[in-house]
């Protein structure tokens, strides 16, 4: 016997067999090395041009802004690199006291740390016995697993990783920073600073909605938002080497 589903829309209309999903995609999971990897495009690419822009307007020379450009990379690298390490080394160090801490709870008190699972769970929704029933059975598969993804919002096998958050920051930086200091190279002293300025407005922009697409937010917000910050760090960098008016031969 051939049976055959058949399913009825909310109008009462008879619906064929269902088509088999494509899988989610969610954006959450690439959160750490997504932010690692904007943030450092963004900075190098501002960073540089906010810099060249200064010392371009005080009529300095290809060599001096070559110069200051490759000294930007190297500096602004190895800054977000060590700053993206030192920040997610200690956001793993916290989530580490917290899973020990955890573990020695439930050693300790298996009931008690039973009872506040199924509190969590009564608070999301579920009836008392229901939240008894799946708190106790994840309790039992892996009890360590359910209290940190419930509890504490950590999961012990995807930790923050360090050298991740630092490579991606490090790499992403040196190719925001590249955008400028190609300008420089191939625009005449008279186009220098326009260059740079829509270049980089041009980057933030198209670094902003990038972004915001890969971590599933609205995507002009975001091109704004980087776009206006952009527009004021120039401008004052601009302001700074038109003030000092130096010429470097």
């Amino acid at each position: 016997m051939v049976h055959t589903l058949v399913f009825v829309r909310h109008d009462g209309a008879m619906a064929g067999p269902s088509r088999s999903r494509q899988p989610e995609v969610h954006s959450s999971g690439r959160s750490n090395w997504l932010r690692a990897a904007v943030l450092g495009a963004n900075d190098g690419l501002l960073s540089t041009s906010s810099l060249l822009v200064g010392v371009a307007s005080a009529s300095a020379s290809r060599t001096a802004l070559l110069t200051a450009g490759l000294a930007s990379v190297v500096a602004g690298a190895g800054s977000m690199a060590t700053g993206e390490y030192s920040s997610v080394s200690s956001q793993r160090d916290a989530e580490r006291s917290d899973l020990v801490a955890e573990a020695e709870e439930l050693d300790e008190d298996w009931e008690a740390e039973l009872d506040e699972l199924t509190q969590i769970y009564i608070h999301r929704g579920l009836g008392p016995e229901l939240a008894r029933e799946v708190a106790t059975e994840l309790t039992h598969h892996d009890a360590l697993g359910a209290h940190a993804r419930d509890e504490l919002g950590i999961d012990p096998h995807k930790l923050a990783n360090p050298l991740q958050a630092a490579a991606v920051s490090a790499a992403s930086f040196v190719l925001g920073a590249a955008v400028p200091i190609i300008v420089v190279m191939m625009a005449s002293q008279t186009w220098r600073v326009p260059a740079l300025i829509i270049s980089a407005l041009v980057g933030l922009g198209g670094l902003g909605a990038i972004g915001a697409k890969l971590g599933g937010a609205p995507q002009g917000r975001a091109a704004i938002r980087v776009l206006v910050g952009g527009c004021a760090a120039m401008a004052l960098a601009w302001a700074v080497g038109q003030i000092m008016g130096v010429t470097v031969t």
